[in-house]
């Protein structure tokens, strides 16, 4: 297929170039060129000057950018120049309201918007194993779902556009409350003296046990926190959750706690480390 792919970030310079190894002729454009640049010499295809280039004839343009804002402005400088029927394919972490509002715009100009933010950090895009919750028209997802194969290996339409968004939502509100239970479960175990690692394999085969324990149960102890997804993306990420609470009335009184924690993290210095750093709030007490 021929694709167009914006934003070459720590997920979506995999992404792409899982795509690429996958046989798609692809052309790329980030905003920072040296990214586009290093891309092509890695992988071939066209490191494209501007947004409009990059989705020019394409039938699928993939984003992977930052937020709301961002994706407003990808989508109102491509969109026109997209091939009659093609996806617009948004691996962004956004608000629903925002996917809503990129698929109105996208059907009115006879093309499509599929919101598919994805899970599994920078590890799971390198090793092609995300996970993927998309919202959309159900033939615009069916057309994406082959190509989201190269880089995802669970792959999910929950529903109507804003759906995935709904869904990664679901998804940060898990990953806040669990990485806040462990972090307060590395910092009892130290302040009671125990042996950590005695510990964790003690109680990770049981019904305690989990990916983030299983990962970052050792770094945490460590006070090491350089892996992956940063306090600054969570927040974000926390805010979109938030704000959509506000408005269809659910009650996340532990998630709004755990963000006032990442608020700390940040004002320790910890903006751009990644979300175990919660532990680090403890320790320093």
């Amino acid at each position: 297929m021929k694709i167009g792919f914006v934003g070459l970030g720590v997920m979506g310079f995999p992404m792409a170039g899982h795509l690429a190894r996958a046989g798609h002729q692809l052309s790329v454009f980030n905003r920072s060129s040296e990214k586009s640049v290093r891309f092509v010499d890695q992988h071939g295809g066209l490191a494209a000057e501007s947004v409009a280039e990059a989705a020019n004839g394409v039938e699928l343009l993939a984003l992977c950018v930052g937020a709301d804002d961002d994706v407003r402005d990808v989508v109102g400088q491509g969109l026109d120049h997209l091939a009659p029927g093609a996806i617009v394919l948004d691996h962004t972490t956004t608000s629903a309201k925002v996917a809503r509002e990129m698929a109105e715009r996208a059907a009115a100009s006879g093309r499509f918007f599929v919101d598919a933010p994805v899970s599994g950090g920078q590890a799971g895009a390198e090793r092609g194993a995300l996970t993927a919750m998309c919202g959309g028209d159900r033939g615009a997802f069916d057309r994406a779902h082959p190509v989201m194969e190269a880089y995802a290996k669970n792959i999910r339409r929950i529903g109507d556009s804003g759906a995935g968004q709904l869904a990664k939502m679901c998804n940060q509100i898990c990953i806040a409350g669990t990485v806040q239970g462990l972090a307060e479960a590395v910092h009892f175990a130290q302040q009671a003296g125990l042996d950590t690692q005695a510990v964790y394999e003690a109680i990770s085969k049981g019904a305690a046990g989990s990916w983030q324990m299983d990962n970052r149960w050792a770094t945490m102890v460590e006070g090491r926190f350089d892996f992956g997804f940063a306090v600054d993306w969570m927040r974000k990420d926390l805010g979109l959750v938030l704000d959509e609470a506000r408005t269809n009335g659910a009650h996340l009184a532990l998630t709004a706690l755990v963000d006032q924690f990442y608020s700390e993290v940040q004002a320790m210095g910890g903006r751009r480390w990644d979300t175990s750093s919660l532990v680090a709030r403890l320790q320093d007490r």
